[in-house]
């Protein structure tokens, strides 16, 4: 039988938007593969990783006959990817065997059945569905994920809390030194609903959104997420756990109020942090009226000193950052100003884009 005869791009682009969570190396052999189900004339693939499930379909051509077999999704693509892109590829099964030929190139593949692929078991009990634009919850992700923790003993610091309340839905993510936050408008109200991403799920999404005006629908279980785009259903477990009350560490009212150019003040951080050290990433932040002076020094007692000139009128202040959380925080944003505001030397600062209330980003001081 014929499973699939089309183009080597169209086939690679299929597997390769199911195979981001697929590990190499797994306790449970079966996980490595690629769960191929014949549809009529489409090609179902799905993957997992027992937390994530991942499936599209595509119309690749092959026999219309049902079909079911799992093989080795990355040895699948790793073959794919070195033939031509327009070179026609077909996938044949033979006793319990694919056979992939591309040209003049034959590939014989082991497989393992499909009903040994463990599934993951859907919630019945979905919230209602939202949607919004692809490239909005793209821009989202990418405005807060920097600041999600790795490997964090309290585990729901491991991902984004997404809040989702009326026409807003929220994301905050924070590793208990910094925390960002964003949000965007939704076209319907959705009751107040409140789930905490993993972070791999995280990473995984950055990977799929294409920045296209296509929508993504999410619902959300008591522990499970579903998203739904581009002909593809992304199933994931979430985090149990009580996130941190974010709109307690907003700080509200810093009588010290700076306005100045991102991409300036990205630069003179980048400079100053080539003098910090790897342990230490410490850079120190005089704020005068008009003036802004930056400072770094190392073990070695080698210094960088930048100065900017602002317009500011508030209270002399020296503070301590970690370099590090700074440059993350204005490397991700794509306006030109930014605002910081700030209380005194031991209070945390809060970073905003002038005149938008949805990005806000928060970052505690620390000792130099």
């Amino acid at each position: 039988m014929i499973v699939f005869q089309s183009t080597q791009d169209k086939v690679l682009a299929a597997l390769q938007s199911v195979a981001g969570i697929v590990e190499r190396r797994h306790t449970l052999p079966v996980l490595a593969n690629v769960l191929i189900r014949k549809v009529g004339p489409q090609v179902q693939l799905t993957t997992s990783d027992l937390e994530i499930q991942i499936r599209t379909q595509a119309d690749l051509g092959g026999d219309d006959q049902p079909f079911a077999t799992t093989v080795g999704a990355r040895k699948l693509i790793d073959i794919l990817k070195t033939l031509p892109p327009d070179q026609r590829v077909s996938l044949e099964s033979q006793q319990n065997k694919l056979i992939l030929k591309g040209g003049k190139s034959k590939f014989t593949l082991q497989t393992l059945p499909a009903e040994d692929f463990p599934l993951v078991q859907e919630s019945p009990s979905f919230g209602p569905a939202f949607s919004v634009p692809q490239k909005t919850l793209k821009s989202l992700l990418g405005q807060v994920s920097f600041a999600m923790a790795v490997h964090d003993i309290r585990y729901y610091l491991n991902g984004i809390l997404f809040v989702a309340e009326g026409k807003t839905l929220s994301l905050v993510a924070t590793d208990g030194h910094r925390l960002a936050f964003a949000s965007a408008e939704l076209d319907v109200e959705v009751p107040k609903q409140e789930v905490i991403l993993p972070r791999k799920t995280v990473l995984e999404l950055q990977r799929l959104l294409s920045d296209k005006e296509g929508a993504i629908e999410m619902q959300f279980a008591a522990n499970q997420a579903r998203f739904t785009f581009d002909g593809m259903e992304f199933v994931t477990k979430l985090v149990e756990g009580k996130f941190p009350d974010y709109n307690r560490v907003i700080p509200r009212n810093h009588h010290n109020v700076v306005v100045l150019g991102r991409q300036p003040l990205l630069a003179a951080l980048q400079r100053a942090a080539i003098m910090t050290s790897e342990k230490f990433k410490g850079v120190r932040l005089s704020l005068e009226p008009g003036l802004l002076r930056l400072a770094a020094n190392n073990a070695d007692q080698e210094e960088a000193v930048d100065e900017l000139d602002i317009e500011y009128g508030g209270d002399a202040i020296e503070m301590g950052f970690n370099v590090s959380y700074l440059i993350d925080a204005l490397g991700n944003m794509s306006q030109d100003m930014v605002r910081i505001e700030l209380a005194d030397s031991n209070s945390s600062a809060l970073i905003t884009i002038p005149d938008n209330e949805h990005f806000k980003y928060v970052v505690m001081p620390m000792r130099i």
